[in-house]
């Protein structure tokens, strides 16, 4: 007979947490993640007990999203900017979401492999998660993760997102500066520039600005700096900056840093960043009621009986797809949509 796991100390957690400890913060996050009933319930504890420790760390915490199109460079570029801010002393945490398969949902989970300078350094903590379909290339916990970083210590959190065309909505929600990075000479000079995107860029950075790829990424970034021009700025007390840099060479790896934490002084000075985070706070509240409620909704027995005849009615074309959720509704007893 298989006996379960026994839960994990509720005290035991929150002092290894608080400690920095990267095997408990491994553990926490871990039980975070977990979809059983008797894990979330230990750890809403476990984040509401740190909530006063994390609470105090993060006002000098910086968190930064990260993204761009599949084959920018952007673990190379987390390993030496991770690098760079660990020998100015800062501590770095990296929450790496891989890409699930939408027929399996596997995930390589391999960016471990690709920081291998970060990922060597006892000051640094790398957790790759799989997205497993999350809307925004973010996995479905990503904040609670990020969150229990900041309690252990961890005063750089860098999310890296996806990026494979999905909204980018869900990483700049839970961050302070949104880092979009794009590539040179890519046939169209504003590859990548998707509206919606570049809308939610705090930073533009062109990689791989080195070699013969110099002129070609100083060219694009020309480009780009004439889209956001037209498109406008994000916020009032800021201008997208479009920069070069090199994750291979560290070559503008400092100057990109520096951006960031320009963005974040103004956004302080402004009154933003105490707002914007607030703000995330509650988005992030109803974000998992909506998701609490799907699954809620799918563990009804007379929902999961009747749902599968549903979904084939409207696949078919037979059954529209605003009266099949109202019989949806109608099952758990909700009034008509």
């Amino acid at each position: 007979m298989i006996h379960a796991a026994p839960l994990p100390a509720l005290d035991e957690l929150v002092d290894g947490v608080r400690q920095g400890h990267r095997a408990t913060l491994a553990r926490a996050i871990t039980l975070v993640e977990s979809r059983k009933a008797q894990h979330r319930a230990l750890a809403g504890e476990l984040l509401q007990a740190l909530l006063p420790h994390q609470a105090a760390r993060q006002a000098a915490g910086i968190r930064v999203g990260i993204t761009g199109v599949p084959g920018v460079g952007k673990s190379t570029t987390i390993d030496s900017l991770g690098c760079h801010l660990l020998a100015q002393g800062h501590r770095v945490a990296v929450l790496a979401v891989d890409p699930s398969s939408t027929r399996t949902g596997g995930s390589i989970l391999g960016d471990k492999t690709r920081m291998a300078r970060l990922s060597m350094d006892e000051r640094a903590f790398i957790r790759p998660s799989p997205a497993a379909g999350t809307l925004g290339g973010v996995a479905a916990r990503t904040r609670e993760t990020l969150l229990l970083c900041e309690a252990a210590g961890y005063d750089v959190v860098l999310v890296e997102t996806v990026g494979v065309g999905q909204s980018e909505t869900a990483v700049s929600d839970m961050t302070d500066t949104f880092l979009v990075l794009m590539l040179p000479g890519a046939g169209d000079e504003l590859q990548g520039i998707k509206k919606g995107i570049i809308e939610l860029a705090d930073i533009v950075a062109v990689n791989k600005a080195d070699g013969a790829n110099l002129a070609r990424a100083r060219a694009a970034a020309s480009e780009y700096r004439a889209a956001l021009h037209v498109l406008g700025g994000r916020e009032p007390f800021w201008s997208t900056p479009v920069l070069t840099y090199s994750g291979l060479t560290g070559e503008g790896i400092e100057a990109l840093w520096a951006q960031v934490l320009l963005h974040r002084a103004r956004s302080e000075a402004a009154g933003a960043l105490e707002a914007r985070r607030s703000a995330q706070q509650v988005k992030w509240m109803w974000t998992l009621f909506d998701d609490r409620l799907r699954e809620r909704m799918r563990a009804e027995p007379a929902l999961r009986a009747q749902w599968p005849a549903i979904e084939r009615a409207v696949a078919a074309g037979t059954l529209s797809p605003t009266l099949g959720a109202s019989r949806i509704a109608a099952l758990l007893g909700w009034p008509e949509l």
